[in-house]
């Protein structure tokens, strides 16, 4: 197993629970299963974020700083981290995740991003969006919390925004290998379009972290 393998089987022991460590397992032993989005599915999200009038872009995330782990690019929660889009759809980030959940007060972006490592849809929205169309996230929130999770974030002003890291973990930080960020960027709340965001990318994070194991409420103990 090479050093970074190791890091990161390690790491999944220590923060995913035992179900994690099973996957872990599987991922590293037996070569896993990809979970990189496909092509039909990026151009079925494009689709519905077209016909609900939100814009939508697929980015190759940029690599860690020292070119070895994206923990080291945020070791505390004020450090710079430069991402390929805003809100970011993967990159670096802060060694411990958020409890998954669904906030009224801006959680760190830099712990967001590692939730989105782990499988996690994220629901963005700027300071100036209606509380009625807050409301309307939070019971699309409620109505599938796993793998979730919902924050408000300075700087978006009155649009929503839906994000996504996604990648293979047999390849995973190997030749530059980084996965690919989804954002959405919407001027309102469209229940098909983001349930058809959330059911292609839900779950397929890099680090094949099983989505069973980003229960709401949970996190990193």
């Amino acid at each position: 197993m090479d050093p970074v393998r190791q890091k990161r089987f390690l790491y999944g022991l220590a923060g995913a629970g035992l179900v994690g460590l099973a996957v872990a397992l599987i991922v590293v032993f037996a070569g896993g299963k990809s979970s990189d989005a496909s092509t039909s599915s990026n151009k079925e999200v494009a689709a519905a974020m077209a016909a609900a009038g939100c814009t939508y872009v697929t980015k190759a995330v940029l690599p860690p700083k020292d070119g070895q782990n994206f923990h080291n690019d945020s070791p505390t929660l004020a450090s710079k981290v430069k991402w390929s889009t805003f809100p970011p759809s993967g990159g670096g980030h802060y060694p411990l995740w958020a409890v998954w959940g669904f906030y009224t007060q801006p959680v760190n972006a830099r712990q967001v991003v590692h939730n989105e490592e782990h499988g996690g849809v994220i629901i963005w929205w700027g300071p100036n969006v209606s509380q009625e169309t807050i409301a309307q996230l939070r019971t699309f929130y409620d109505g599938s919390p796993t793998g979730m999770f919902g924050t408000p974030i300075a700087g978006l002003g009155n649009k929503i925004a839906l994000t996504a890291w996604t990648g293979d973990p047999t390849r995973y930080y190997q030749n530059g290998y980084y996965g690919v960020g989804h954002l959405a960027v919407c001027s309102k709340f469209d229940e098909k379009a983001f349930t058809t965001f959330r059911d292609a990318y839900r779950g397929k994070g890099p680090e094949g972290i099983p989505l069973s194991s980003d229960q709401q409420g949970t996190g990193p103990s």
